[in-house]
């Protein structure tokens, strides 16, 4: 037997088919992207998403038409091939809903609402630390609320198949399900290669730059320590994996720069590299001022600089990622 909540008289239904289409409802800075990713990327059709496809700025609102003209293209696509998809934007106005709707209805695919109702006052604060061009004024944020709640009794009679409250839904699950395949797959553990000696690689610099990463197996320049390439076109980044980059026997990678100490150098000069932001400082020739920059003709740079804040630091790396690294 369903319960009931007695603010909107409506019953809990927490039923989501697959296929279906999945339409959010909330306010910006609801949540409703938090919940959209439980699902996979490729089932979510996200409309800020679609803002950067067509105008290089996801937060760019005179590019909301062409956004949603390229979205429902999608969308059609997608239910036509009776595919599960989520429509994840504000959706707080009926005809964008109704449009929704009827769109599903032509394919003969369920509608589910999910309400995303957080407190209005909540999703006014989260804009304060969004980025400029996707901060929405408190008044519209207000407003988008005011129109979730008004719209959210009548969700039925718009044609909704089942009216869901994220509250009540159970999608950390999936979403860790997901995301734990795609560790193992990494690893190799669900009988396939994995990643192998380019596990360490994706975990400081991220899966973008394993395409041009290659091994410089045989090389000496790293005094031992394995050598490898980032090339693309003219432009080439070198570095070294240290077995012990810390003393502690940490592994780690370091990025070879111009020295510091004389541009005719002889020796090398290598700073170390704890993620992509480094990789970019190392190939403008910024990261040579690097206080931890050491050269192998001139020794450690002395410098009392303090070391760029905008730089995190290396940390030490989870145990399979090293052992694959070492292998």
């Amino acid at each position: 037997m369903k319960t009931f909540r007695m603010d909107h008289a409506l019953p809990v239904d927490t039923t989501i088919p697959d296929p279906s289409l999945v339409v959010l409802i909330g306010a910006a800075g609801a949540g409703k992207s938090t919940w959209a990713s439980t699902w996979p990327a490729t089932q979510v059709l996200e409309l800020d998403h679609f803002r950067a496809l067509v105008s290089d700025d996801a937060g760019d609102q005179e590019a909301t038409d062409d956004a949603v003209f390229a979205l429902q293209a999608v969308l059609e696509a997608r239910l036509a091939r009776r595919k599960m998809t989520v429509v994840d934007a504000t959706n707080t106005e009926a005809g964008v809903r109704a449009s929704l709707v009827a769109t599903a209805r032509r394919y003969g695919v369920p509608t589910v609402a999910l309400v995303v109702p957080t407190p209005a006052t909540v999703c006014a604060e989260r804009q304060e630390g969004r980025c400029t061009s996707r901060r929405v004024p408190r008044q519209v944020v207000l407003a988008q609320h005011a129109a979730m709640l008004a719209a959210w009794p009548g969700l039925p009679g718009e044609g909704f198949d089942h009216v869901v409250v994220a509250e009540y839904l159970h999608r950390l699950e999936p979403l860790l399900k997901r995301l734990a395949d795609t560790w193992r797959a990494e690893l190799g553990w669900d009988g396939g290669e994995g990643l192998g000696d380019l596990l360490l690689v994706r975990r400081y610099f991220g899966p973008d730059v394993l395409p041009m990463w290659r091994w410089l197996d045989g090389s000496h320049l790293a005094g031992g320590d394995r050598v490898a390439e980032i090339r693309l076109g003219a432009d080439r980044i070198v570095l070294a994996q240290r077995n012990d980059i810390d003393g502690a026997g940490d592994v780690g990678f370091e990025v070879l720069v111009g020295c510091p100490h004389d541009e005719a150098c002889e020796g090398q000069a290598w700073a170390p590299a704890c993620n992509i932001t480094d990789l970019a400082r190392a190939l403008t020739g910024e990261l040579m001022h690097d206080p931890d920059v050491h050269c192998t003709a001139h020794g450690p740079r002395h410098n009392n600089a303090a070391p760029d804040a905008e730089s995190p630091g290396c940390t030490v790396q989870q145990a399979p990622y090293t052992e694959a690294a070492r292998a």
